[in-house]
C-alpha cells in the first residue's frame, strides 16, 4: 500500500499548502474543492478539482460537491475484498488514499454577536463530515486528517514509507470521531437553545482540551482541564497566566470559587478562598482597601490561599500581598510595579482575568455535575436579588447601614458550601461557618470565628432557619439583624425571637444551596 490520491479541502488553511507541496514532490496526486484548489492551484500546486472525478459539477453554492459515489467509493472500498475491487474496476473508480478536510467554521460562526439564525444554518457542513466519516470508518486502508498539528507526523510516515502506518491510521480516526461528535454536538446545543429545550431527551456536551494536570483532588488521581467553546469572559477557562508554575486541580477549583464571588460586586472587592469556600470577603473605596479587609477577616485561613480582586492590583497592594504565601493572585490586570513584587516569589501563580471591574448581568448557564453512572444538570444560580424579593418581617425595621451589610452578606453565603452562615461587619465578612449538618453547627463555627467583631454584625444564611435556636444564639452574639430566606413553617417561632431581642430579620423568599 501506498499514498497515490489525497482529496484535499479544508476550511482552515493554516499550513496546507506547505503540507500539499510536499505530498506533490512525492508524487502523490491531489484532488481539491473551491476555494483549497484555488489557494492550491495559486501557489502552483498541482490540483485537480471534484468535478473531474465526479464528471459532475459544483452546485448549489458549493453545497453538493463531494456528496457523489465517485468520492465515496474510492473512500470505503476495502481494499482486500475482491468484490469491492471488481466494482471499482467495473465502473472505473479510483481510490483515495489520503483525505485531509476540516469544517466549516460552526463554532466562530455562533460566537458572532448578533449573528443570524441563517448564517448559523449555513456553515454546518455536510460534506466534509461524511467525507472524514468515510475515510475513518475505512482506516484500515485510509489516511484521514483533521488537525493541521499532524500535517508533519503524517508527512514524515510518508516520506519515511510511502504510506501511514496502521497505528498512526488508527489514532487519526479515532481523532476524526471525537472532532464530528464534538461538532455535532455544538450544532445540536445550538439548535436546542433556538427551539428553548434546556434539557433535552438526549444531552451532549463538547469541551476542548486546556491541559494535562499533574494530578486531580489527590496524587493518586490523574485529571485534566477542560473548557467550554466559546467560553465568554471572566471565568478560569480564560484566565491569561503571567507568572508561577502550572495551576493544580485544586487549584482551578478554589480559583473559579473566588471568580465567582469576586463578580457578585461592582464596587470594588477582594475575597480570599480556601477550598471552595471563602475565609475573608472585604470591599472598599479601593483595591487596598477591599484587601486589607478581606486579610483581617481570617488572616489564618488567607495562608496559602486563593485571592481575587476584581479590580486591577497595585504596588501598595501588592506589597502586602507578597508579606503572606498565596498560592494565585487573580485580578482583571497587575500595575507593572505590582508585576515585579510578586513575580519575585517563584512559585505563585498570576492570573489576568478580564471582565472583573465590570458587572453584568449574570446569565445562568448549564452546570454538568456526574453522579456515578450518570450526571446532573442544572442552571447556575445567578440570581440577583432585588428590592422586591425583600421583606422586613420583624417589628424593628433595618437600619441603612444594616442593609448595606446584609446584601454584602447574601451575596457571600450564596457561594459557601451548605449550611452556611456568614456574618458581617464593616464592609468585611466576619465569620463564616461552611458545610455544617446542621445550622446551628454552621452559625456556631461563623460566631466563635468572629469573636467580639459579632457584637454589631450582621447575619446572612443561605436556608431558612428550622426553628429559633440559631435566633438564639445570634441574639447572644450581639447580632443586631439578619437576613434569610424564609419558608419554614416554623418562621413565626425564628420572627418571635428575633423580636424578643431586637433583631431586625429580612426575608429573600430565595435559598441558596451550595453541595
Amino acid at each position: 500500500m501506498a499514498i497515490k490520491r489525497a482529496l484535499i479541502s479544508v476550511s482552515d488553511k493554516t499550513g496546507i499548502v506547505e503540507f500539499a507541496s510536499e505530498l506533490a514532490k512525492l508524487g502523490v496526486e491531489i484532488i481539491s474543492t473551491g476555494g483549497t484548489q484555488s489557494l492550491l492551484k495559486d501557489k502552483g500546486v498541482p490540483v485537480i478539482g471534484i468535478s473531474e472525478v465526479t464528471g459532475f459539477p459544483e452546485i448549489m453554492d458549493g453545497r453538493v460537491k463531494t456528496l457523489h459515489p465517485a468520492v465515496h467509493s474510492g473512500l470505503l472500498a476495502v481494499r482486500d475484498n475482491e468484490e469491492h475491487q471488481a466494482s471499482m474496476k467495473k465502473l472505473g473508480l479510483d481510490y483515495i488514499d489520503l483525505v485531509v478536510v476540516n469544517l466549516y467554521p460552526f463554532a466562530e460562526t455562533i460566537a458572532k454577536p448578533n449573528v443570524s439564525y441563517e448564517d448559523a444554518i449555513e456553515n454546518i457542513d455536510i460534506g466534509g463530515p461524511t467525507m472524514l466519516r468515510s475515510a475513518a470508518k475505512n482506516h484500515a486502508f485510509v489516511s484521514v486528517v483533521v488537525d493541521a498539528a499532524d500535517y508533519a507526523k503524517v508527512l514524515e510516515e510518508v516520506q519515511e514509507t510511502g504510506d501511514t502506518s496502521l497505528e498512526t491510521r488508527k489514532q487519526l480516526a479515532a481523532k476524526v470521531f471525537r472532532h464530528t461528535g464534538s461538532y455535532d454536538a455544538l450544532i445540536a446545543d445550538y439548535l436546542s437553545k433556538q427551539m428553548g429545550e434546556p434539557y433535552p431527551e438526549r444531552y451532549t456536551v463538547t469541551y476542548e482540551k486546556m491541559q494535562d494536570l499533574r494530578y486531580g483532588e489527590n496524587p493518586h488521581q490523574s485529571a485534566a482541564f477542560y473548557r467550554k467553546p466559546n467560553a465568554a469572559a471572566g471565568n478560569i477557562t480564560t484566565a491569561e497566566q503571567l507568572h508561577g508554575k502550572e495551576l493544580s486541580y485544586n487549584n482551578i477549583n478554589d480559583a473559579n470559587t473566588a471568580l465567582q464571588i469576586v463578580k457578585e460586586f461592582s464596587e470594588p472587592a477582594v475575597v480570599a478562598v480556601k477550598h471552595m469556600n471563602p475565609c475573608g470577603v472585604g470591599i472598599g473605596s479601593n483595591v487596598l482597601e477591599a484587601y486589607q479587609k478581606a486579610y483581617a477577616a481570617d488572616p489564618t485561613s488567607i495562608f496559602g490561599g486563593i485571592v481575587a480582586a476584581n479590580r486591577a492590583v497595585d504596588e501598595a497592594t501588592a506589597q502586602l500581598l507578597h508579606e503572606i504565601f498565596l498560592e494565585i493572585v487573580i485580578a482583571p490586570d497587575f500595575t507593572p510595579e505590582a508585576l515585579d513584587i510578586l513575580s519575585k516569589k517563584k512559585n505563585i501563580r498570576l492570573l489576568k482575568v478580564v471582565g472583573l471591574d465590570t458587572v453584568a448581568g449574570r446569565k445562568a448557564e448549564p452546570v454538568v455535575t456526574t453522579v456515578e453512572g450518570g450526571m446532573l444538570v442544572q442552571d447556575s444560580d445567578a440570581y440577583q436579588l432585588t428590592e422586591a424579593d425583600l421583606k422586613v418581617v420583624s417589628e424593628r425595621q433595618p437600619t441603612e447601614e444594616e442593609m448595606k451589610q446584609l446584601l454584602f452578606a447574601w451575596k457571600v453565603v450564596k457561594h459557601v458550601k451548605s449550611n452556611a452562615i456568614v456574618l458581617v461587619a464593616d464592609d468585611m465578612t466576619v465569620g463564616v461557618g461552611a458545610g455544617q449538618m446542621n445550622r446551628v453547627g454552621a452559625a456556631k463555627i461563623a460566631i466563635e470565628q468572629a469573636g467580639d467583631k459579632s457584637k454589631g454584625a450582621v447575619l446572612s444564611s443561605d436556608a431558612f432557619f428550622p426553628m429559633g435556636d440559631t435566633l438564639e444564639m445570634a441574639a447572644k452574639a450581639g447580632i443586631t439583624a439578619v437576613i434569610q430566606p424564609g419558608g419554614s413553617i416554623k418562621d413565626e417561632e425564628s420572627i418571635r425571637v428575633a423580636n424578643e431581642h431586637g433583631i431586625a430579620m429580612v426575608m429573600t423568599g430565595v435559598r441558596h444551596f451550595k453541595h
